[in-house]
């Protein structure tokens, strides 16, 4: 099995919080496009065989892009590689580009589940965000989805903001539940470098919110979405059966995947690359033929590391037989440690996080990795 994943890195404004590589400037769209065509023809081999089984869109806002330029890639893609007659194809979308024609014309063209960005529900919210939709719209949008027909879609939402309270997101769940979502992803939000989060917080315009307010909506979180039959299958995510996102999941698992544009990332099982975040270097780096990556040969250790990483923020757990390096033998301590206080489990094989061990999941997959001297 494979994975496709496209990076579209255009906008229509900056979130304040987001460190995505993205541009706000539509300049040199056709060509990056043409070098994203270009760059698929030319790393085609790189799966080999495997079947593909999901395609993903995403950025940025694929959205923003014409029909046309989506179908095309798709086409491509049908005519490289082994594509599975029931591969999962997503697009993540803005609430400000769905309409009921635009939903059609995705839908024929083979896209089988959306993503929507809507990030909240509130006025003010959406505007302190900097969000180019508005509430209004936020809705809309979801009910023109979920009469469209598509295979699954599915909602982000963010808690964790400043100064939000329990009510406030206790509300935000009601209305997406309302709704009838078959699926939400909920981020905590996080201050990262660079971004008009972090100015604000630096120079004390905004308070980000206590450890215990946002664990207190994390617990909400999870109360909420088992009440309603949304498996918690990983830390962020939450489906009914059959909408959990299976581009996801396998990146979780550790599946190959091939990552088309800037910025955008690959992984062949062994090996990491990732493609420079720039536009205009990308496009001539392309098109000459010239070296627009970096890369990476995993060590085992790593390759361990990063299993635990992503495989221990999954309801599955590790699969400590799949792990490259013994982890039980050497961090037995830290294991033991963990699941005295309640926070792992490790049964049959596996390393598993309780539901009070999710709050600590990378702190916990960190205690956990080995090093390069490790065999």
């Amino acid at each position: 099995m494979a994975g496709i994943y496209f990076h579209i890195p255009f906008c229509r404004k900056a979130c304040t919080y987001c460190d995505f590589h993205f541009s706000t400037s539509a300049k040199g769209r056709e060509a990056l496009l043409d070098a994203m065509e270009m760059e698929l023809l030319n790393r085609s081999r790189e799966l080999g065989d495997a079947p593909v089984s999901t395609i993903y869109f995403g950025g940025g806002t694929p959205s923003l892009l014409e029909p046309a330029r989506i179908a095309a890639l798709l086409q491509q893609c049908s005519d490289l590689f082994r594509v599975q007659r029931n591969a999962e194809v997503t697009l993540e979308a803005n609430p400000d580009d769905i309409t009921a024609e635009r939903l059609e014309q995705w839908k024929a063209m083979g896209i089988t589940r959306l993503s929507l960005g809507t990030q909240s529900f509130r006025e003010d919210r959406l505007k302190w965000m900097g969000r180019a939709h508005n509430a209004e719209q936020a809705l809309k949008s979801i009910a023109l989805i979920a009469r469209a027909g598509f295979a699954s879609w599915t909602i982000d939402l963010i808690y964790g903001l400043p100064q939000m309270t329990l009510p406030e997101w206790d509300e935000q769940l009601t209305i997406a539940l309302d709704h009838g979502m078959p699926h939400l992803s909920a981020y905590c939000l996080t201050v990262e470098p660079k971004t008009a989060l972090a100015h604000q917080v630096n120079k004390s315009i905004v308070s980000m919110p206590g450890d215990a307010d946002q664990s207190a909506q994390f617990d909400r979180l999870m109360e909420r979405m088992e009440v309603a039959g949304l498996e918690h299958y990983e830390i962020s995510n939450f489906g009914l059966p059959g909408h959990h996102s299976r581009h996801n999941s396998s990146y979780w698992e550790g599946v190959p995947y091939l990552g088309i544009g800037p910025s955008a990332h690959s992984f062949d099982g062994s090996q990491r690359r990732w493609n420079v975040a720039n536009n205009a270097r990308y496009v001539q780096g392309v098109a000459e033929g010239a070296r627009f990556w970096d890369e990476e040969l995993l060590t085992p250790a790593q390759r361990t590391n990063e299993r635990l990483l992503t495989g221990l923020r999954t309801s599955k757990g590790v699969d400590l037989a799949r792990l490259e390096v013994d982890v039980i033998g050497h961090q037995r301590r830290a294991v033991e440690r963990w699941t005295a206080t309640g926070h792992l489990i490790h049964a049959d094989g596996r390393l598993v996080l309780t539901k009070a061990g999710r709050h600590f999941a990378d702190r916990i997959a960190s205690d956990l990795f080995v090093n390069d001297d490790d065999r």
